[in-house]
C-alpha cells in the first residue's frame, strides 16, 4: 500500500479535483498535437500529461507530473481530431517490472534513480518503468521497491562533493 489511504482522499477531494481523472494533450510549440515517427512515417504519437499527487512508501507527499505517448497510425490519431490544450478522461500510471517493456531498446525503460545514473534494481534484476494512460480511472500504479539504497546513496554523496569543488 503507498502512504495512507485518507490522507490520498484528502488531497483528492480539495484542490485536485481539477485534474483528477483528466489527462490532459499536449502541443508543440507550433500547436501540433500529432509527431511523426522517425523509423515509420505512417506511425505517430500524442504527448499527454497528467499531474497527480504522489503519497510515496515513507509517507512523503510529492505532486508529480507524468507524461506518455499516446501511439498509433496517423490515420487513427488524426481523426481523434484532438488539439492542444483539450482534456480527456482517463488517468496515467506508472507500471514497474523485471520484464523490459521494449524487445527492440529493453535500455529505453530502464529506472533509474533521479540523476544519480544509478539504475534501480532488485539484488542485481534492474526494473524497468513505463508511463501508461488508461481511461479506467479505478487502475492503480505498480511499483518495486528498489534494494540497492546503498548504492543510490553512494552515488548522492559523490554528487554532493563534487558539486563542492567544483
Amino acid at each position: 500500500m503507498i502512504g495512507s489511504p485518507f490522507l490520498f482522499n484528502k488531497i483528492n477531494n480539495n484542490n485536485m479535483n481539477s485534474t483528477e481523472n483528466k489527462v490532459t494533450i499536449v502541443s508543440d510549440d507550433n500547436g501540433n498535437v500529432i509527431n511523426v515517427s522517425t523509423n515509420s512515417p505512417e506511425y505517430g504519437y500524442i504527448k499527454m500529461e497528467q499531474t497527480t499527487p504522489m503519497i510515496d512508501l515513507e509517507g512523503w507527499v510529492k505532486i508529480q507530473k507524468r507524461n506518455c505517448l499516446l501511439k498509433g497510425k496517423l490515420v487513427d490519431l488524426q481523426a481523434l481530431a484532438l488539439k492542444g490544450g483539450d482534456t480527456i478522461p482517463g488517468k496515467l500510471v506508472v507500471k514497474e517490472s523485471f520484464i523490459p517493456f521494449s524487445s527492440v531498446n529493453p535500455e529505453r525503460h530502464l529506472k533509474y534513480a533521479g540523476n544519480t545514473g544509478v539504475i534501480c534494481r532488485v539484488d542485481d534484476q534492474p526494473i524497468y518503468r513505463e508511463v501508461f494512460y488508461t481511461a479506467d480511472v479505478n487502475t492503480q500504479d505498480s511499483f518495486i521497491v528498489h534494494t540497492n539504497k546503498q548504492e543510490i546513496k553512494d552515488a548522492l554523496e559523490v554528487k554532493k562533493s563534487v558539486k563542492l569543488f567544483s
